[in-house]
């Protein structure tokens, strides 16, 4: 212990900075996609990868490296559109300032203990010469290799790291790519000479390059990692349907969850989703989170999370139950707390639609917490009892992401009114119009 207090002691005193840019395993998880007029590989860095390369902790400061690469392949300059990678992304220098070393941070961490190593303080001026440096050469290090904004010639490139907010799991990025000729490159690649003709060929609509990634990153376990989808729904169980026989299979199937023995009922099942699973991760995980397994670990940052009314955006979902087991895949959308998320649950099923899988889930919206002697806690999730409302939730969130092919509804799931509500597993009330929402993943952005 004396030792390691006489290594902070001396770390107060010299700021070591010691980034290893020669770090690319990140680069084994790239993926390149083409377009006609260009190329586009992209690799999002885990928080490990991170503080190697960078030599500071980005992931404590919520921030995520995502390397780019642009190949223009078309006749006219192109320019990326960083926010529509992320709007809150962070330029290289405001994401190094954000992991600065700083002497009065290194003050504070050792508490009264600074009062052992009070010596080593008379040597605070080396500590800020040398934090100085160190802040210098980091700031040297992102901007040299921060991707930079700015037109890329026609068969030219451009590569660097965008400093986005953090995301664990799956990351999905979407690089978007347009024409960025100025006035002087018009008039060279048209030979127009008006200022009429310049503005008409620069209103001309000229095609732009939209690619979706969906990368995983590590960092946490989710979930659906324990779930192997061929042995839940064997190959000589699936039946594939037509429209007509869908709708009908569609409406018979169970109105709602239940507990692991089948002995009540819990939540309506209100959703069905159809898709590869690659496809539903990609539409979903722009805007959802995925949910950790269950563990010491994950139930003590659940705990934490509850007690201090904070964000725990990965917090593992309680089981519930259809066609005999607890759900395949769970995902989330977190507010501004734990108690306020909307709930996602998805179990693959055996029909397969249009060549695609289709799953039966059920979505609901938490909106507070209360005393319920029904959990092994205490405490239970209150639901908007309005079940409909987080199911259309769901349609309305995937046309906005543009990932919805094509949606409907079906019965199934039996009408109940607002005077006269069912319940769920812990007694919450929830009414609805009977109906569940059919939703068809697209693979690709559309409209």
């Amino acid at each position: 212990m004396i030792t390691a207090l006489f290594r902070r002691a001396w770390h107060l005193v010299i700021t070591p900075y010691t980034p290893d840019p020669s770090v690319t395993r990140f680069m084994e998880r790239a993926q390149t996609q083409e377009a006609p007029q260009a190329a586009v590989t992209v690799a999002v860095l885990g928080g490990h990868e991170s503080r190697d390369l960078f030599g500071v902790d980005l992931a404590r400061r919520g921030i995520q490296p995502v390397f780019l690469r642009v190949e223009n392949r078309s006749p006219e300059p192109l320019r990326l559109q960083l926010v529509g990678i992320d709007p809150r992304y962070f330029t290289p220098l405001e994401a190094a300032a954000s992991v600065h070393f700083s002497i009065l941070r290194r003050l504070s961490a050792f508490g009264l203990l600074g009062w052992l190593f009070l010596p080593f303080l008379l040597l605070v001026p080396l500590k800020l010469v040398t934090a100085r440096r160190a802040n210098e050469r980091m700031d040297d290090l992102f901007r040299e290799r921060g991707f930079r904004l700015g037109p890329i010639g026609p068969g030219g490139s451009a590569e660097g790291f965008v400093f986005t907010t953090l995301d664990l799991g799956t990351k999905v990025i979407h690089v978007r790519l347009v024409p960025a000729g100025d006035i002087r490159e018009i008039v060279e690649r048209t030979g127009a000479t008006s200022t009429a003709d310049i503005l008409a060929h620069a209103a001309a609509p000229r095609p732009v390059v939209d690619l979706t990634f969906t990368m995983s990153v590590p960092g946490i376990a989710a979930d659906y990692l324990r779930r192997d989808f061929d042995e839940i729904v064997p190959a000589s169980t699936v039946e594939v349907v037509g429209l007509p026989d869908l709708v009908e299979r569609l409406e018979r199937m169970p109105a709602t969850t239940t507990n692991a023995r089948e002995t009540r009922e819990g939540d309506p099942v209100n959703l069905v989703v159809i898709g590869e699973f690659p496809a539903i991760l990609g539409a979903f995980a722009a805007r959802w989170d995925e949910s950790e397994t269950i563990t010491l670990a994950t139930c003590w940052k659940t705990v934490k999370a509850f007690l201090l009314g904070s964000s725990y955006r990965y917090s593992p979902v309680s089981a519930l139950h259809l066609f005999g087991r607890a759900q395949d895949i769970a995902l989330q959308r977190t507010r501004h707390s734990i108690n306020e998320r909307i709930h996602l649950r998805l179990w693959l099923s055996t029909l397969v639609f249009a060549g695609r899988p289709v799953w039966v889930g059920q979505v609901s919206r938490d909106i507070g917490v209360r005393f319920t002697t029904k959990a092994w806690n205490l405490t239970t999730h209150r639901i908007d009892p309005d079940v409909d409302e987080s199911r259309d939730y769901c349609v309305e969130d995937l046309t906005l992401a543009g990932r919805l092919a094509a949606t409907g509804y079906v019965g199934g799931v039996g009408a109940c009114s607002r005077q006269a509500p069912r319940r769920n597993l812990t007694g919450d009330p929830w009414h609805s119009d009977g109906r569940r929402a059919v939703i068809v993943v697209s693979p690709n952005r559309v409209g």
